[in-house]
């Protein structure tokens, strides 16, 4: 099981993949790391933070999807109905966006520095986009 280190505006969480519960999105992850990104406050969802993605293409199908990750899961919406995203829950999430529900691939859980998951979120909420980036280690 890989290590990783996610850096969310001021603050770092440890995480792992799910690699044995998405391994494709795992993968295809992997290829693009290490990955940087603006994390913005979820418009439709709840308690989240995304990064929308426009048209990119990891290249995988729905793979242990859900539309309620809990806090400190993060999944990837491949696209299709929607733009291409990653969503990080910090709260209570239902995964939705303009044309109604969706779901996503849970393919990263957050292991530790959750005490500062909400702190992030509402900083993301109140103070606005915030620079996230993603390392195996």
């Amino acid at each position: 099981m890989s290590k990783l280190i996610v850096h969310a505006g001021d603050f770092k969480f440890d995480a792992r993949f799910e690699e044995a519960l998405a391994p494709r999105t795992v993968a295809a992850f992997r290829k693009a790391m290490p990955f940087e990104s603006q994390a913005i406050h979820v418009r439709w969802s709840g308690e989240g933070v995304w990064m929308p993605l426009g048209d990119l293409d990891f290249g995988v199908p729905f793979e242990n999807h859900t539309s309620y990750p809990a806090p400190g899961q993060i999944i990837l919406y491949p696209g299709g109905i929607s733009e291409t995203e990653i969503l990080l829950a910090y709260g209570g999430v239902h995964f939705a966006s303009k044309v109604g529900q969706l779901a996503g691939n849970h393919f990263i859980t957050l292991t530790s520095g959750l005490e500062n998951l909400v702190t992030f979120g509402k900083t993301v909420l109140w103070k606005g986009a915030q620079k996230i980036r993603f390392e195996e280690v």
